[in-house]
């Protein structure tokens, strides 16, 4: 895909604005679209692409509880670290992602 370059004038006026932010965002079926008034830009997202935003959830990116749990472990001077265990997950981790 070729991005046709913007007169001087243009692209100096664009690319400075702070204030450049997206002002609407439709996540219809037909696949999102997102526009921001500063430049009028439009991005459409493949199916693929929204087919992972819809199986992301926020609360499952950190488990708090666990966070919790370690860190009393290090003040208290408890915590265990098992580098078998740590390498065991790394190779399963590398093997899943290498799997066709």
């Amino acid at each position: 895909m070729k991005i046709p370059a913007l007169p001087d004038h243009q692209a100096t006026s664009r690319n400075t604005s702070a204030s450049a932010k997206a002002t609407s965002r439709d996540t219809g079926t037909a696949g999102a679209t997102v526009t921001a008034r500063a430049t009028d830009t439009r991005v459409a997202l493949s199916a693929a692409s929204r087919q992972l935003a819809a199986l992301h959830h926020p609360a499952m990116d950190v488990d708090m509880a666990r966070v919790d749990q370690i860190r009393q472990a290090l003040s208290d001077g408890t915590l265990v670290i098992r580098p078998e265990r740590i390498a065991d997950g790394l190779l399963q981790t590398a093997i899943e992602l290498l799997r066709p």
